[in-house]
């Protein structure tokens, strides 16, 4: 019983098989990093987290590779956590699911399990990729409500209609409404719109800034 209780709380490592592990680790935030620049879709980008996902893996696997099969250091780690208060809101379902890519690529590489970790890794990147290529081959038709406010005269109207179709699948215009009694106040155009492929909003919105004519430009969208 005595020598039981103390394996249960031996715990050795090299600093050979430390560094393997956390090479191993390395290479699949690498892959986690890369899959997640390959198939993101949102609008909040942003490159801190490229490198948190690189950063997440190695952190896990160091975290196993100093717990091991120690107990205390299990429960000292657990007390540790409940101290440390994370205020960052993760808002997008596609940055939630790569950080917990990253972790279990980190949590396999940290418990030496490198070919589990590595071919799982890369299988996963290959399916989030290949749902992201048939999702935008067959995107959901989404509709954006565009608001254009335009100081315009009759002309300068076909060719903000053929801005717009320049870029859309569809236009339809669904209100005209002018802000103020002078004819020289805003006039308000609002559109509902589909997209031909993914990632116009940006463009829509720098082709009609480009016209002398208008004076602002919103688009609305969820982010189902």
């Amino acid at each position: 019983m005595d020598l039981q209780a103390q394996n249960i709380f031996l715990f050795e490592i090299s600093p050979v098989d430390a560094i393997i592990n956390l090479s191993f680790a390395l290479l699949c935030g690498l892959i986690v990093a890369f899959a997640y620049r390959a198939t993101y879709r949102g609008v909040n980008y942003s490159a801190n987290n490229v490198i948190a996902m690189i950063m997440l893996a190695m952190i896990t696997a160091l975290v196993i590779i100093v717990i091991g099969s120690n107990l205390a250091r299990a429960f000292g780690l657990v007390g540790a956590m409940s101290i440390v208060r994370f205020r960052t809101a993760v808002k997008d379902t596609q940055d939630i699911m790569f950080i917990f890519f990253a972790l279990a690529a980190g949590l396999a590489c940290g418990t030496g399990l490198y070919l589990v970790a590595l071919a799982g890794t890369i299988f996963i990147a290959i399916v989030s990729w290949v749902s992201v290529q048939i999702q935008t081959e067959n995107p959901r038709k989404r509709e954006y409500l565009l608001q254009v406010y335009v100081r315009t005269i009759e002309q300068d109207l076909e060719i903000l209609q053929k801005a717009i179709d320049d870029n859309v699948r569809t236009a339809k215009l669904i209100n005209v409404k002018s802000i103020g009694e002078d004819k020289k106040d805003l006039n308000e155009l609002t559109f509902y719109i589909t997209f031909k492929r993914r990632k116009r909003e940006t463009v829509i919105i720098d082709e009609l800034k480009k016209l002398a004519f208008v004076e602002r430009v919103n688009l609305y969208f969820d982010e189902d």
